[in-house]
């Protein structure tokens, strides 16, 4: 066999070998057309992953294009109801696609859309941590509200799942005190503190719950000690002269 030949045949059985190894087309899609290319369907499930924190088979079976599992049903739901709120999105924000908040002047800048780690980041099933701490306290009160904040902490800190500033705490023991329960917004405060012993607000905070404990010495400690720590703070010196004696 001569040289061209060779050649020849070497790059047919490789054109063969090729074919015989080319994945079979995607089957059973529903929200995308049928023919969308394979490498776009993998990279769109990438981004899912990432979005939610999970991996494929927290939609998929062994045999992915089955419609088995809960998961993979829904997740067609929460495509379509995305891609429905992009088509109203620019209308309502009064900010149509191709007019992103970054572009300068004569840019088009990003186009206006929701993207699922705009409200998943990083989770399955995405919450607030104060709900969850809510769901804890319900059985055993601030303790085990702050249990799982701390649970929540070590594992997610640093992360995009939780917020994890002074608001989650603050807005608990807010809540608190609105039930007329400073004794629970006093555990969520000292919490707070730990993390936080810059927090004026939590200082402010703290100083109300103590004042409506009835323990006027720590009240006026905690509002000190706020004023301190930013002298300018209009809060802080009002929650001061309020209940510091004349």
């Amino acid at each position: 066999m001569n040289r061209f030949l060779l050649v020849a045949t070497m790059v047919c059985l490789t054109g063969i070998a090729v074919r015989a190894q080319a994945p079979p087309p995607m089957t059973n899609l529903q929200v995308w057309p049928p023919d969308t290319p394979r490498e776009q369907v993998m990279q769109t499930m990438r981004a899912f992953n990432e979005s939610l924190g999970v991996e494929c088979d927290y939609c998929h079976v062994a045999d992915m294009a089955s419609d088995e599992k809960r998961e993979k049903r829904v997740a067609r739901q929460m495509i379509l109801l995305r891609d429905a709120i992009n088509v109203m999105l620019g209308a309502i924000v009064d900010k149509p696609a191709g007019a992103g908040p970054t572009a300068g002047p004569g840019q088009p800048g990003a186009p206006i859309r929701v993207l699922c780690r705009d409200c998943h980041h990083g989770l399955p099933i995405p919450r607030q941590l104060t709900t969850i701490m809510t769901d804890a306290e319900t059985g055993g009160g601030p303790t085990a509200g702050l249990a799982r904040y701390r649970e929540l902490r070590a594992k997610f800190y640093g992360g995009q799942q939780y917020d994890f500033t002074e608001n989650s705490l603050l807005t608990m023991a807010q809540r608190a005190m609105t039930a007329k329960k400073p004794a629970d917004a006093m555990q969520y405060l000292q919490a707070n503190l730990e993390y936080f012993p810059g927090s004026v607000r939590s200082h402010v905070a703290m100083s109300q719950a103590r004042a409506a404990a009835g323990d006027a010495r720590g009240a006026v400690e905690s509002a000190e000690r706020a004023v301190a720590l930013d002298p300018t703070n209009v809060q802080a010196q009002n929650q001061l002269r309020q209940i510091k004696p004349r």
